[in-house]
């Protein structure tokens, strides 16, 4: 059996119940134009699929910006901490927005990469926060909406649609990258079975959108081929739409 098989079931148990599944797709780590980024933007304009491309705002360059307002509208921005700097020790996992640094700080450097990112994006630029490693402190969560953040996503199934009020998260469950190995593409069966995994977890609850994550300056050829052949799936398969990071994390009440 591939694990292929594994995810036409667990589609078919969702069509059963009748249910629609909500995709999305996230890339991390923008900062320049280049090769890299052009085979990303090539690869969503083939399956036309909406990407939400994490930006880091301390590095983002007037270049990256260029190139991706030359693009239609379904590609979104969103913040990607600051720096993208750890600073927790050696013995810790990595983190930037932690809370190894006094919370005014590291909320004063996430409001100056909002404000590099409305400058460099404009509306493009979606007030969401995306940490790097996909940590964060959780005692910075309740201040996020009020220094103007309506989103949050990490890594994983959520605990819940609203870790502070006035904030949705909405995270990503398939990474490609094998980050404890080789750093290279995590394999088919790996990444396949983290989708079946997430759709299951997803149909026993309230239906939290899956999220696709790719890091188009860290993929190799067989991450490439998985990712291209991964968004043919989910645009060809009855029961499933992508759909785009500006309406994940729009208000309940706008998406009814």
């Amino acid at each position: 059996m591939t694990a292929w098989v594994l995810f036409d079931e667990e589609i078919e148990r969702w069509r059963r119940l009748g249910r629609e599944i909500e995709f999305w797709w996230r890339d991390d780590d923008a900062v320049n134009a280049g090769a890299a980024l052009d085979r990303l933007l090539a690869l969503r304009h083939r399956t036309s699929v909406p990407l939400a491309l994490a930006v880091v705002p301390a590095h983002a360059t007037a270049g990256l910006a260029e190139r991706l307002l030359r693009e239609p509208a379904e590609i979104d921005v969103l913040q990607h901490g600051y720096a993208h700097v750890n600073h927790a020790s050696l013995s810790e996992k990595k983190v930037e927005l932690g809370s190894h640094r006094p919370a005014t700080m590291v909320l004063g450097e996430i409001g100056a990469g909002w404000l590099a990112l409305e400058r460099l994006f404009g509306a493009r630029a979606l007030n969401v926060l995306v940490p790097p490693w996909n940590r964060i402190a959780p005692g910075l969560l309740p201040a996020l909406p009020e220094i103007g953040f309506v989103g949050l996503s990490t890594f994983g199934t959520r605990a819940k649609p609203e870790p502070a009020r006035g904030l949705r998260q909405v995270n990503t469950h398939v990474d490609l990258i094998d980050w404890k190995g080789q750093h290279g593409f995590v394999g088919e069966r790996a990444a396949v079975n983290a989708l079946v995994n997430a759709l299951a977890a997803s149909r026993t609850t309230a239906g939290e959108p899956i999220g696709i994550l790719s890091h188009h300056l860290a993929m190799d050829e067989e991450a490439w081929d998985f990712l291209d052949l991964l968004l043919q799936r989910t645009i060809t398969t009855p029961g499933v739409k992508m759909l785009p990071a500006r309406e994940l994390f729009a208000s309940r009440e706008a998406r009814v």
